[in-house]
């Protein structure tokens, strides 16, 4: 994609700026990245911009129509649903591959979703980053819908602090400062001033909950909520005075239940040029004929556990809870970021 920007960029990196690029990262949040930064952002064409906000347009236009939640009820587990749901999922991830089309030219196709969050503060700052140390080409933005930085920041403060005091909006997590993702957390904070609070650390009172900080007991007013309700099995020793299924005087950002809604469950309720073809399992009368084309997943694991990329009909036969499967039609990624080497 657009390789003339991208043999500018490539022609202009070094690992030495690489080097000091790292080097400032570690300076400004110590001790707090712990993943791999890619050596170059992504630039992407207006063509496939434009797609990839149609293709959001399509998943939404699905989400807000008055049936969607009465369709994915099942998805919730009966024992993780969380009272006080809003209407309207608050954050949305989707994760698409750049695929080509017929005409050969690229287009997304929805891989996941998911209605929880990603790392807004850290792709505010990894963008700056980027553009301080790297090249980068006018007219071009880490922002959509003609946003910028200010902008973009506005929108959070809007959504997780609205009218609100920002020390009233806790980022919800557990082990907060052992996460990987703890940079997003630290970002967070330096640009928005919300606190990453652990799980064990909030106080209840009633339907009141509360955190603690140089002394003081705050109130809990609104949760941007970063924890998986998966990941809580693995701390089955966990002790808390609250319970994510409590019935609380709080706002979530986004609502537990729509980490479930907004899933892989999803997948079959879209029509899209954009979202592969997929099926709930137990709603076929006969499976596809291509099924070398299709690959097998759970609805209910999470990060990519249980997956079969290779399925017959026999292993298809031999699932007894089929209606907790799909199908889905798999996908040719393209590799669209050329390095210096190839």
């Amino acid at each position: 994609m657009l390789p003339e920007i991208r043999k500018r960029y490539n022609d202009s990196f070094s690992d030495e700026t690489y080097g000091v690029f790292m080097e400032q990262i570690n300076h400004d949040f110590p001790n707090s990245l712990e993943f791999r930064v890619a050596e170059t952002p992504t630039f992407i064409p207006k063509a496939l911009t434009e797609k990839l906000i149609q293709a959001g347009e399509d998943i939404i236009d699905v989400m807000v129509q008055p049936d969607f939640k009465a369709k994915t009820e099942r998805a919730i587990p009966a024992d993780q649903r969380v009272p006080n749901e809003d209407d309207i999922c608050s954050l949305l991830t989707l994760d698409f591959a750049v695929c080509k089309d017929e005409h050969g030219e690229p287009t997304p196709q929805l891989i996941e979703m998911q209605g929880f969050a990603t790392l807004y503060g850290y792709q505010a700052y990894i963008g700056d980053m980027y553009k301080r140390f790297f090249y980068f080409p006018d007219g071009f933005s880490e922002y959509f819908h003609g946003l910028d930085r200010e902008g973009y920041l506005a929108e959070l403060h809007k959504v997780f602090i609205g009218d609100g005091k920002a020390e009233n909006t806790i980022l919800l997590e557990i082990y907060p400062e052992i996460q990987k993702t703890r940079i997003d957390f630290a970002v967070t904070k330096d640009l928005l001033g919300i606190e990453a609070v652990c799980l064990t650390k909030v106080r209840k009172e009633g339907r009141k909950l509360y955190y603690e900080k140089d002394g003081r007991k705050i109130a809990i007013q609104r949760i941007y909520n970063r924890v998986i309700v998966d990941d809580l099995q693995n701390y089955p020793d966990l002790v808390t005075e609250f319970k994510l299924t409590d019935d609380v005087d709080v706002e979530w950002i986004a609502h537990p239940n729509w980490f479930f809604r907004a899933s892989k469950f999803t997948l079959p309720l879209l029509n899209s040029p954009f979202v592969p073809k997929s099926y709930f399992l137990h709603e076929l009368a006969e499976y596809p004929a291509d099924l070398e084309n299709y690959v097998l997943k759970p609805l209910f694991s999470f990060a990519g556990t249980g997956v079969k990329l290779h399925i017959s009909k026999a292993d298809l036969d031999a699932i007894p809870d089929k209606e907790n499967f799909l199908l889905q039609r798999k996908v040719n990624y393209e590799p669209v970021v050329e390095s210096p080497t190839g």
